[in-house]
């Protein structure tokens, strides 16, 4: 095909799995704009502090490693099996990605896509109609000066993750009562406890809240700080109903993980430290009582009720994917996750596997009913957390081997 006939692809999202398409994307010639609403990673540089369970090879691509090495050969990559923290990753090889030429070219920083429909049609035209794909996207583009503008694409990668979208804390994932209003005062994300933040939780009671590695993560530093500061206090609220808040994983080879689940495990059946810790817990109320002053948190514990006089509160209770973006295309979303519903499906039928055991998907399983419109990294599971870098560059390798009609297509395969 000639270059001029190549279609235009957008790509949303300059986290790891938006520059690996973009890079994957130039190495076939492909007209390519990659739109990211802030700086390369952001997320990553904000709970970059925490360190990352799977290696360093399993988070990179051997197309990654050596346009960074053919770009600058003194470049030095962490060791394939190093476990090192998100912002070590970010500065190591992420940012050197966003670096390259071909792809530093077309990167748009500080812009942020707030809607993608099809030229010429609404949400309910034609459904099922080829006619729709022989029709240009048009994305709707907000820069950093907050001038909004049109584009056009032939083709969309969603790869804008989950991790701006914070859930909440009240019983039956709807709001607390109050949450709403007190949504600034609480923390939703992976505090940097190692930092000048610790300051703020010293000698503090805080109520964490979440059952996963993100609530653990936060738990195991809060505890840290008891040896600083003995009137440093954690209460865990669980929804689980586990006596030990995080189920191991046998023989885990993600060593850092089950070091995490050990540590975490211990903190919260152990009696004589600073963490209380509740399982089968729900919050139906938050007051915020003012500034210094604390909250009044409101809910249960196996049944019964409970209040809490806290001073701060944490909830690590995970991310939901912005589906209002596509809302005028037709993606055939999960009544469950939210992800797209053919790979939804297939994830779910791989529910309970380790996330190593967990699969791209494959190339069928990425399509949506809108053609040529895929969601690709993270969001592709939505609200389901068992995600792995090396699935989404999967994905990657799939869409394109579809994108050029090239099954056999794989620029990722080591020589």
């Amino acid at each position: 095909m000639p270059k001029s006939d190549l279609p235009r692809i957008a790509i949303l999202g300059a986290g790891p799995i938006g520059l690996e398409a973009a890079l994957y994307a130039r190495k076939l010639e492909y007209p390519v704009d990659l739109y990211e609403r802030g700086q390369i990673a952001d997320y990553w540089q904000r709970w970059g502090h925490v360190k990352l369970f799977s290696p360093f090879g399993m988070n990179s691509t051997p197309l990654g490693r050596a346009a960074i090495r053919a770009a600058n050969p003194d470049h030095e990559f962490p060791a394939e099996d190093a476990c090192i923290t998100g912002r070590e990753h970010r500065n190591a090889y992420l940012v050197p990605l966003s670096k390259l030429e071909i792809i530093k070219n077309c990167l748009h920083l500080e812009t942020q896509v707030l809607a993608v429909g099809r030229h010429g049609y609404l949400k309910d035209d034609d459904p099922g109609d080829p006619k729709r794909a022989r029709q240009p996207f048009r994305l709707l583009v907000r820069d950093n000066q907050k001038k909004e503008r049109n584009e056009e694409a032939d083709i969309v990668l969603d790869c804008t993750g989950t991790f701006g979208q914070h859930r909440w804390l009240g019983d039956g994932g709807i709001p607390a009562s109050g949450e709403a209003a007190a949504e600034n005062s609480i923390m939703y994300w992976l505090e940097d406890l190692g930092s000048e933040r610790k300051k703020h939780y010293l000698g503090k009671t805080t109520l964490v809240v979440g059952s996963g590695y993100s609530a653990a993560t936060t738990v195991c530093g809060l505890s840290a700080l008891f040896a600083e500061n003995p009137a440093t206090w954690v209460i865990w609220l669980a929804r689980s109903n586990r006596t030990q808040p995080l189920a191991r994983v046998v023989d885990d080879s993600l060593r850092e993980r089950d070091r995490l689940a050990v540590k975490a495990n211990t903190l919260a059946t152990r009696t004589d430290d600073n963490v209380e810790y509740h399982a089968s817990s729900v919050i139906d109320r938050v007051e915020f009582l003012g500034q210094d002053r604390g909250f009044r948190v409101g809910g249960g514990v196996a049944g019964k009720a409970k209040t809490w006089e806290v001073d701060l509160i944490i909830g690590n209770v995970g991310y939901s994917p912005d589906t209002s973006i596509y809302r005028e295309l037709h993606v055939h979303e999960c009544y469950a996750s939210l992800g797209p519903m053919k790979l939804a499906a297939a994830l779910q039928e791989q529910k309970g596997h380790d996330c190593l055991k967990v699969s791209g998907g494959g190339a069928d399983n990425l399509r949506n009913p809108e053609a040529n419109f895929y969601i690709l990294g993270a969001k592709s599971h939505g609200r389901n957390s068992n995600f792995l870098l090396r699935a989404g560059f999967e994905q990657v390798r799939d869409v394109f081997a579809m994108i050029s009609g090239n099954s056999g297509l794989d620029l990722f395969k080591k020589k």
